[in-house]
């Protein structure tokens, strides 16, 4: 009876994992890839407070390399701050906040426009390749046509 409901039990389970599977891969291979041109997302409250923690205590701690053991004060110390303490904090991440949704606005308008800012930022590499490509024609005498 055990061997029974065991295999009764492993065929459930082997048919949920077999459809889970194939759902993540679906979803994994039609994913656009990220957009370099984006807005980084705001830093929260507590992320603020970090980043003021982390020069404090490398100060006060500088034999420590641990990278837990300063979050692990940091979080301690963040939930040990009353809301009056917090407060300069929230008004810097909510002034990032503002700031981040003008830039997604405009990033958003950007992209409505059909511009995804390829024109004006080409990677470094492009540039120095487009210029070469000029700079051999010029030397070389020959003159291009305009037609093309």
């Amino acid at each position: 009876m055990k061997g029974g409901k065991s295999k009764a039990g492993t065929k459930k389970t082997d048919t949920r994992l077999k459809s889970k599977a194939a759902a993540g891969a679906g979803k994994k291979a039609g994913k656009a890839g990220k957009d370099p041109n984006k807005p980084k997302r705001p830093a929260s409250a507590f992320f603020v407070f970090m980043e003021e923690f982390r020069e404090k205590y490398k100060k006060e701690h500088p034999n420590n390399k641990s990278v837990a053991a300063v979050g692990k004060a940091g979080g301690d110390k963040w939930k040990s701050l009353s809301d009056a303490e917090k407060a300069p904090f929230v008004a810097k991440a909510e002034k990032r906040k503002t700031e981040y949704n003008k830039n997604m606005q405009a990033y958003n308008k950007r992209m409505a426009e059909g511009d995804n800012g390829a024109d004006e930022e080409e990677s470094d590499k492009s540039k120095s390749e487009v210029n070469d490509e000029d700079e051999e024609d010029d030397e070389s005498g020959e003159e291009e046509d305009d037609d093309e």
